[in-house]
């Protein structure tokens, strides 16, 4: 499968530079629920850097203490392949350069470019700024020539450019020319509102590029869906600088995603965006930034999701056994993701084979066709393997006799307690492990957490690696509300060590058995990833009981 994939191009040194501009910490953090730290902006402009973008923008100054302080704080980086920008604001209005708080702190913060924005739709220059229109060219051209003389690299954002160039392209225009001619390095047309249209994008790109001696650029919100699409097309209408955020972060639907950009323009445009071999990088680069801003990256989401290359259909899956680019509109690897296959109720026996085979498992075709009607039956049920790969796996390698038993429950009991001061959990699990029997009690906030300590005081002395092992996520669905309280509930529970998560799910109308059954298979499948050894199977009906106990402080 070549690296641009069905209908992509290999990238060749024949395009002119596109030049990538990352926003994220700046209008990619206006996301609602995205709250970055001083040092998480930091960890963030890293992991930008070492994908290899050519602009940080790391915020605006002038505008809050946190922004001040990354300023400040941005030389502890080494930077290796980006240059960072501080953003912020043309003049007042009827006021000096010299006496501009917000331009003082734009020089002040020390960065190689400043980005200033600008009103380019007279509706804002009328309303917004409530100023005259001659009054805002000044603005723009006093504030690009202030930063000009003071040797910073001027990047101008014409903000509303695309309504206003609709509503008064004269004006539009005027605004640009201004700049330009005060020292503005690039323009960036805005499409601050996000209502612009692809088709519309790239004609009215080509329109201004075509007559403007400098480097034209685009910034797009995705409002109307189209905000990636826009800004290819609009690098095929000759803009040679793109603004996007890590995984679209942004206020309302958000900015243009960088990352879906970057895959799109290199692999099925040609052009050589990021330092060779980068590109591998993505997808791990949006994980990364996902972590750091808090926030799961959408499965979804084209190039970099977990779902963006996996099928669950069986006639997909048989097709994508013999050919794997049938169903896959580029080589995942060239972005460092991976195809997957998924086995659920919409499964063929293709699916089972080629996922046991993605687990290094060889089945007979009966044994799959086994396997896939366990499968069916238990998704009727409720299961829901698709999202719990760990769970389908250890049923495949159960039903292959390949599954150690490192424990069997014997029976597990859970007692809560509620009183004016607390509430308190304990639950007494017995377990035998080969020929012992083990209880172990175990205290906890609420019954879930009760049954995970008493497991996993119960196993530690046997299986060293559990202590590896933790708690990343835990999901509870209740699959039919019609039958209220004694209704079926899944839980889905992640779990985690050092390389890597996996998740196992339980079904059950009591919600403790059913986390109980995730929870056990989360513990057993970390310790088959850890390669642990079972006990001995030596059965000894008088073995005595083996004690332990734990409390929530332990």
């Amino acid at each position: 499968m070549s690296g641009g994939g069905p209908g992509g191009l290999q990238p060749t040194a024949e395009q002119p530079r596109v030049e990538v501009y990352d926003t994220t910490l700046r209008d990619g953090s206006q996301q609602v629920g995205l709250d970055l730290t001083v040092a998480d902006k930091l960890r963030v402009a890293a992991a930008l850097d070492a994908l290899g973008v050519d602009v940080v923008e790391g915020g605006w100054p002038g505008s809050n203490p946190k922004d001040a302080e990354f300023f400040a704080r941005a030389s502890e980086l080494e930077w290796k392949n980006a240059r960072l920008a501080a953003f912020g604001a043309t003049r007042l209005p009827r006021r000096g350069v010299d006496d501009d708080a917000n331009l003082a702190a734009l020089l002040a913060a020390g960065t190689p470019i400043v980005t200033l924005v600008g009103k380019a739709w007279t509706l804002h220059v009328d309303e917004a700024l409530r100023t005259t229109r001659d009054e805002n060219l000044a603005m723009v051209a006093d504030s690009v020539a202030y930063m000009a003389a003071a040797g910073r690299r001027v990047v101008f954002d014409a903000e509303h450019f695309f309504d206003g160039y609709r509503a008064d392209r004269g004006y539009a225009l005027a605004v640009l020319d201004a700049a330009v001619e005060a020292g503005a390095d690039t323009l960036a047309l805005c499409d601050t509102n996000g209502g612009t249209l692809p088709d519309d994008a790239a004609r009215v790109v080509a329109q201004v590029a075509s007559s403007r001696a400098v480097r034209v650029g685009v910034h797009f919100h995705n409002d109307s869906g189209c905000a990636v699409a826009n800004s290819v097309m609009a690098v095929s209408g000759g803009a040679l600088h793109v603004q996007g955020a890590a995984n679209g972060y942004g206020e309302r639907c958000g900015n243009a995603d960088l990352f879906a950009i970057i895959a799109g323009l290199e692999l099925k445009r040609g052009h050589e965006l990021l330092p060779p071999g980068r590109l591998a990088q993505l997808a791990s680069t949006a994980r990364t930034i996902a972590e750091f801003a808090n926030l799961p990256l959408a499965p979804r989401q084209p190039y970099v999701g977990s779902s963006a290359f996996t099928t669950k259909a069986g006639l997909h899956a048989s097709a994508i056994a013999r050919r794997p680019d049938a169903y896959a509109h580029i080589d995942p690897g060239a972005v460092g993701n991976q195809q997957r296959v998924l086995v659920s109720e919409l499964a063929g026996r293709s699916n089972v084979l080629a996922k046991a085979e993605e687990l290094g498992l060889e089945l007979s075709p009966e044994l799959a066709a086994e396997v896939l009607d366990q499968v069916k039956d238990a998704e009727h049920r409720g299961y829901a393997y698709e999202a719990a790969d760990a769970s389908f796996e250890l049923l495949v390698r159960k039903m292959a006799g390949a599954l150690p038993e490192w424990f069997s429950l014997d029976s597990y009991r859970v007692m809560i307690e509620r009183s004016a001061a607390e509430d308190r959990s304990e639950a007494i699990v017995r377990l035998r492990l080969g020929g012992e029997r083990v209880v172990a009690v175990g205290e906890g906030v609420g019954p879930v957490h009760a049954l995970d300590q008493a497991l996993r005081r119960a196993l530690a002395g046997f299986y060293p690696a559990l202590s590896g092992i933790h708690l990343v996520d835990y999901k509870v669905r209740i699959l039919d509300g019609r039958a209220a309280t004694s209704a079926v509930t899944r839980v889905m529970l992640t779990s985690a060590d050092s390389v890597g998560e996996w998740t196992t799910v339980g079904v059950s109308d009591d919600i403790v058995t059913a986390s109980w059954e995730a929870l056990a298979e989360g513990v057993g499948y970390g310790l088959l990833r850890a390669g642990a050894e079972p006990p001995p199977a030596s059965p000894a009906p008088d073995t005595p009981c083996h004690l332990e106990t734990i409390g929530e402080n332990a």
